[in-house]
């Protein structure tokens, strides 16, 4: 028996259901269960790269420091008691911040070395970098009562070629300064520089 509005055939039920087994089945409509293992692994990878990449640009690094000019004021040679020489120097000392944040630097301390051997040192005030900019620092080097006898043939040998090489080592003290974060960063620089 099929009703005309029914798509689906009818059939009655047996009048004896103990004439034959019957199974009944009922399936309900297949729904994909979401994979959640497979977001996990894309969230748990998103989050790695996007920590890793912000730890890589906000761990601070030590500023490039590099000595930019070195200029000769004076030369005075004494000779009581003892044969000395007096040097008088003015340095240009670029400091560059290659971070995503402030320097704030208290002090720049310069050592210049000739052979070897250092000869003395050079002070600087402090000052403030901003983001990925550099800013060049003036300073002035005394070097008084030098004893000149052992480095007097090197001297007169970079005199005559035109090139005397100094080496420093260079210090800057401060704080890298993010938000409302002082991170205090120490860094030390070697170099050599030519005085033509």
């Amino acid at each position: 028996m099929t009703s005309k509005t029914s798509s689906v055939p009818y059939t009655s039920l047996p009048s004896h259901p103990d004439s034959y087994p019957q199974n009944v089945i009922v399936l309900s409509y297949y729904h994909r269960p979401p994979n959640h293992i497979l977001r996990r692994c894309l969230l748990f990878t998103t989050a790695i790269l996007l920590l890793s990449a912000a730890a890589y640009l906000l761990y601070p690094s030590d500023p490039a420091i590099q000595l930019s000019r070195i200029k000769l004021n004076h030369i005075r040679v004494n000779s009581s008691p003892e044969l000395t020489l007096d040097v008088s120097f003015s340095l240009t000392i670029k400091v560059e911040n290659r971070d995503f944040f402030s320097l704030d630097y208290d002090s720049l301390v310069v050592s210049v070395g000739y052979r070897g051997r250092e000869l003395g040192f050079v002070n600087s005030k402090g000052g403030k970098i901003r983001a990925r900019r550099s800013s060049y620092v003036d300073a002035r080097l005394d070097l008084n009562g030098l004893e000149v006898i052992k480095d007097v043939f090197y001297l007169i040998q970079d005199l005559a070629r035109g090139v005397i090489i100094f080496d420093t080592d260079t210090q800057v003290k401060g704080d890298l300064g993010l938000l409302l974060f002082k991170i205090p960063i120490n860094s030390i620089m070697s170099s050599v520089c030519e005085y033509k």
